[in-house]
């Protein structure tokens, strides 16, 4: 229920199990849907704790990891002031929701070569709360 009322109160965004995405961002009031699952940024919050370690949502602040502000559409590798492996700079990826969403399951099979430690979130769902609570919290890139 609270997930189907986010995606009513939200102007719901789509992101096609494809991973494909049109030209536009996705902003905090939209909701984010990947594969048939509605993200509930209340519940990626809590997961969020295990990213906060490594990651900031703060601009311009890097820790061990890039900062995530505005992170969401925005290409792999160009943080400022963070140094990235090989692996993720030659990526050629774009942060789409769809493309997080595979990545979070397990960073290292993803991208070979990554330096991200984290084993991943095998939960589907805990992978949408989590970026339905990045994109709602400073995780979008400007359009």
């Amino acid at each position: 229920m609270k997930q189907s009322l986010l995606a009513i109160a939200a102007a719901a965004f789509l992101v096609a199990g494809s991973g494909m995405m049109g030209a536009s961002a996705v902003h905090a009031q939209d909701a984010i849907e990947i594969d048939g699952l509605t993200g509930d940024p209340a519940a990626g919050e809590k997961i969020y704790k295990r990213c906060a370690a490594c990651h900031s949502l703060e601009e311009g602040k890097n820790k061990v990891g890039p900062t995530l502000y505005g992170i969401i559409n925005a290409e792999a590798g160009q943080v400022p002031g963070y140094k990235y492996s090989k692996a993720n700079l030659e990526s050629g990826l774009t942060w789409t929701p769809q493309i997080m969403f595979e990545y979070l399951e397990n960073p290292r099979k993803y991208m070979k070569g990554t330096k991200m430690a984290f084993p991943g979130l095998k939960k589907p769902q805990q992978r949408v709360d989590v970026i339905a609570y990045i994109a709602a919290n400073g995780g979008t890139a400007a359009e």
